[in-house]
C-alpha cells in the first residue's frame, strides 16, 4: 500500500502543485484521499496485530511449544486489516470534489479538491457522509493516532513484564532472547516513525477546525501540503526501516533482487551458494518468528530464491 500511495499519490500532488490543474480531475479529487485515509488504516491495525502477536508470543509456556499458525490464519488477519481500513476509508469518496477558482492577480483558473459532499447523493447517504465530515477530526485522531500508539505501547508494556517475571523463573535461549528483541525493536521503530509522521497532520486538522476562518486559503494549502509530505516520508520509510531491522525479511529481499540482476542464471557454485544462503535464511526466519523446526530442511543441490 506505500508504494501504490507513493506510485500514484505522489505524481498527482506534485503535477497539481506545478501546474495549478488536477491530474484526472474528480476522479483524482476522491481517489488521493481514499488511498491515504486506506493507508492510515493499514499501518493502524497492522500495528495492533502485531502488538498481539507479540504478546501471544510472550505468554506462551515455550518457545518449542508453540504451534506453527495455519496459512489461512494468516491470510483471514490480512484480510480483515486491509478490508477493514478499505471500508472505513469510502466516506472520502464521497467526500471530497473538484473546485475550480480564478486569481484575482493573474486571472489564471486552478483546480483544487474540497471537502464538501455532492448534493446529488441521496438523503440517507448526504446525512452520513455530513456526519463523518463533522466527527472527521477526532476520529483520524481517535483511530488513527491514539489507537496505534496506546495500543502498541501497552503491548509492549505487557510483554516486558511477562518476559521478566520468565527470566527470574527459567533461563531462555540467548538466540531466542535476541531474536524476540529484535521483534520489539521493530515494531518500536515502526510506532515512532508512525507516530511522528501523523502527529504534524492532527495538529493542523485541529487548527484548522478552530482557526479555519481567520486562515487563508494559502495558508490552508500549505498545511495540506505538508500533511501530505509526511505521508508520503513514511510510506518511504517504513519499508526500508522494516526490511533493515528484521533480517530475515531483508535477507531475502537482498537474495531476491540479485537473483533478478543475475538474471537467474547462476552456475553451479552460485547455486549452491544461493541454496545454503536460502536455507540460512529460512533457519534464521523460523527461529526469529518462533516457529518451531524438529529438523532442517534438505539443501537442494539445484534452485534459486526465484
Amino acid at each position: 500500500w506505500d508504494f501504490l500511495i507513493l506510485f500514484f499519490c505522489l505524481p498527482v500532488v506534485i503535477f497539481n502543485e506545478i501546474t495549478k490543474k488536477r491530474l484526472l480531475g474528480d476522479l483524482s479529487c476522491r481517489i488521493v484521499p481514499f488511498m491515504e485515509v486506506s493507508s492510515l488504516g493499514v499501518t493502524t491495525f497492522s500495528l495492533c496485530a502485531l502488538g498481539i502477536d507479540r504478546f501471544h508470543a510472550a505468554t506462551s509456556p515455550q518457545a518449542s511449544a508453540r504451534p506453527i499458525e495455519q496459512c489461512q490464519s494468516i491470510i483471514a488477519k490480512l484480510a480483515v486489516i486491509w478490508v477493514g481500513s478499505v471500508t472505513l476509508s469510502v466516506p472520502e469518496i464521497l467526500l471530497w470534489q473538484l473546485a475550480q477558482d480564478t486569481s484575482p492577480v493573474s486571472g489564471m483558473v486552478t483546480e483544487y479538491c474540497t471537502m464538501k459532499p455532492s448534493s446529488n447523493l441521496p438523503e440517507s447517504v448526504y446525512s452520513l457522509v455530513l456526519t463523518y465530515q463533522n466527527a472527521r477530526m477526532w476520529w483520524y485522531f481517535g483511530c488513527y493516532f491514539c489507537l496505534p500508539i496506546l495500543f502498541t505501547v501497552s503491548c509492549q508494556l505487557v510483554t516486558r513484564r511477562i518476559s521478566g517475571t520468565e527470566k527470574k523463573t527459567e533461563c531462555r535461549g540467548t538466540k531466542h532472547s535476541q531474536c524476540e528483541s529484535h521483534l520489539n525493536c521493530t515494531i518500536i521503530g515502526l510506532t515512532i516513525i508512525y507516530g511522528l509522521c501523523t502527529t504534524p497532520e492532527n495538529v493542523c486538522n485541529i487548527v484548522v477546525a478552530y482557526m479555519s476562518p481567520d486562515m487563508s486559503k494559502q495558508t490552508l494549502d500549505l498545511l495540506n501540503l505538508i500533511n501530505q509530505f509526511f505521508l508520503f516520508f513514511k510510506c518511504s520509510v517504513t519499508p526500508v526501516l522494516l526490511l533493515c531491522l528484521c533480517r530475515p525479511l531483508g535477507q531475502a529481499f537482498m537474495d531476491c533482487c540479485c537473483c533478478c540482476c543475475e538474471g537467474c542464471s547462476p552456475d553451479t557454485a552460485s547455486s549452491e551458494g544461493s541454496a545454503d544462503s536460502k536455507l540460512k535464511t529460512e533457519m534464521s526466519s523460523s527461529i526469529f518468528f518462533d516457529k518451531p523446526r524438529e529438523s532442517p530442511p534438505p539443501l537442494l543441490a539445484l534452485g534459486t530464491p526465484c
